[in-house]
């Protein structure tokens, strides 16, 4: 048998009384994609970021080509062949485009950087991943999210990395987007690269992954081919019981229009968006990368300065767009990046849940601990987070515990309208099937809901009718039966359906 490229064997590691990993085993061959699959806080970030020398193992023993290995820190990871494209988004902000993906690995000539060859280094990257169009000038903070991430992404390349490790890579990409980063998979794969894929899209591990190991509870619990796989059963590995339905259907009745975008345009996107969102419905919106989806919602709620249109909520026009005024009609905002916008990280969960809403929690003009502390934990419990209490900080939790608590924000403030905005980025499968059951539940009690996806099979499965963005224009939303995923890309792309099947 040809020595494994990497091989990791009985790690450990503890953050005081909570065990993150414990007697966990992981391999990989040179060029394999490796599927590492478990819920969130199962102990896979913890494992990659002791490989890649952010984390120091408490115990086991780590090979890299056959020799014993321990990063020493990021750097020494990264000129040792390890890359780690984070789930959370590491850039730079104020630096440009160009500058991030050269970062610590800038070509210099007689100690000064070569400018020439770090923009030739930077449009190469970008190309491999088909996002040659990325201004290498703009500042990394102006960019979207999704291309934040294509940022990262080609910022691993430049390094020409033995062990490449995706963490949740096409979290915030579209399917045009992903279908370009199999691609640029596929040729790392020839190369002979090693990549760790972490997903929780179990349809893309099957899609490109080689073999899988699932961890649960910080355990190694599974293993084997991905070709011989069968979904059931590695989700049944995920959770540690069955999960019936992924999408699941909660029967609920849609009732009058209560919010009415008319010919909304920001500045610069969208250009034009009108649709009507109706009590009780789940109404999604799909599109590309930069289509305008999260402009029209930001535009909508008062964070972007809306230039032309109106904002009719239940049968009234709404004046001037501020998040203030949106939050006294009913209206809630879930940001796609739950980092910088959607969580105070450094307070605890009860602020963050509680934080819109303290009328029935003050008692003669203070807020009552005891009353915010009851709140948090009811919604904690309702939406099963994984913490220690209402007063652990909203930065120890994971990714998917931090997005749910994002969302029992809207619940407590009683919001009858949702704007969700990529609200299952970075959860799990088991937790993704909670949250759907949740917005079928909260359809059911009226509330209107319009969802943002850049995954077409959960817009499929659980909207009662679907929109698509296109260069900033919101146009055709149909019954969700009228739609195909062939018709939602042709649509995205501002391609005939009839013109997409022949190419393809």
């Amino acid at each position: 048998m040809p020595t494994p490229r990497l091989r990791m064997v009985d790690v450990r590691k503890s953050f005081g009384a909570t065990r993150a990993l414990q007697n966990v085993s992981f391999e990989v061959e040179p060029g394999e994609v490796h599927a590492l699959i478990g819920e969130n806080g199962a102990g896979k970030s913890t494992l990659m970021k002791i490989l890649s020398g952010a984390y120091v193992a408490d115990s086991g023993h780590i090979e890299l080509e056959g020799r014993p290995f321990r990063a020493a820190d990021p750097l020494h990871a990264r000129r040792c062949g390890i890359a780690m494209i984070y789930q959370e988004l590491n850039l730079a902000p104020h630096l440009s485009v160009e500058e991030n993906i050269v970062l610590g690995e800038e070509p210099r000539r007689f100690g000064w950087v070569n400018r020439k060859e770090r923009r030739a280094l930077a449009r190469r990257a970008l190309a491999q991943l088909q996002h040659d169009s990325i201004p290498l000038d703009a500042p990394a903070c102006t960019r979207t999210i999704a291309e934040q991430q294509i940022v990262e992404i080609a910022r691993a390349l430049v390094g020409q990395p033995k062990v490449l490790i995706m963490d949740e890579p096409t979290s915030s990409l579209t399917r045009v987007d992903t279908e370009n980063l199999y691609a640029a998979i596929g040729r790392l794969k020839q190369q002979g690269v090693s990549i760790v894929y972490i997903s929780h899209f179990l349809e893309e591990c099957q899609r490109v992954c080689d073999r899988y190991t699932v961890l649960r509870d910080g355990t190694t619990v599974g293993h084997g081919l991905m070709a011989e796989a069968q979904l059931g059963e590695i989700i049944r590995l995920l959770v540690g019981r069955e999960v019936q339905d992924i999408y699941p259907r909660i029967p609920h009745t849609i009732g009058e229009t209560i919010l009415e975008f008319r010919q909304l345009a920001g500045r610069p996107k969208p250009r034009s968006a009108s649709l009507r969102l109706r009590a009780g419905e789940i109404l999604g919106i799909a599109g590309l990368v930069g289509a305008g989806r999260t402009e029209m919602v930001r535009a909508a709620f008062g964070l972007d300065r809306l230039a032309e249109g109106t904002v009719h909520v239940r049968n009234r026009l709404s004046g001037l767009a501020q998040p203030r005024r949106r939050l006294t009609e009913g209206i809630g905002l879930l940001s796609e990046n739950r980092k910088e916008e959607g969580l105070m990280l450094n307070r605890s969960l009860a602020d963050n849940l509680t934080l819109t809403h303290f009328g029935p929690l003050a008692r003669f003009g203070f807020i009552s601990s005891r009353l915010q502390r009851q709140a948090a934990r009811r919604w904690m419990e309702e939406l099963d987070v994984h913490a220690q209490g209402p007063g652990q900080s909203a930065a120890e939790l994971s990714g998917g515990n931090q997005q749910k608590i994002a969302i029992g924000r809207l619940l407590h403030h009683e919001a009858g309208i949702l704007l969700l905005d990529e609200p299952t980025r970075g959860i799990d499968v088991g937790s993704k099937a909670q949250i759907y059951r949740l917005m079928g539940q909260l359809a059911a009690q009226g509330k209107a809901i319009l969802f943002i996806s850049s995954y077409l099979p959960e817009l499929m499965g659980i909207c009662d009718t679907i929109g698509v963005m296109c260069r900033g224009v919101l146009s055709d939303i149909r019954p969700v039966a009228e739609w195909t995923e062939h018709s939602i890309i042709a649509m995205a792309i501002g391609q005939p359906e009839s013109q997409l099947e022949t190419k393809s």
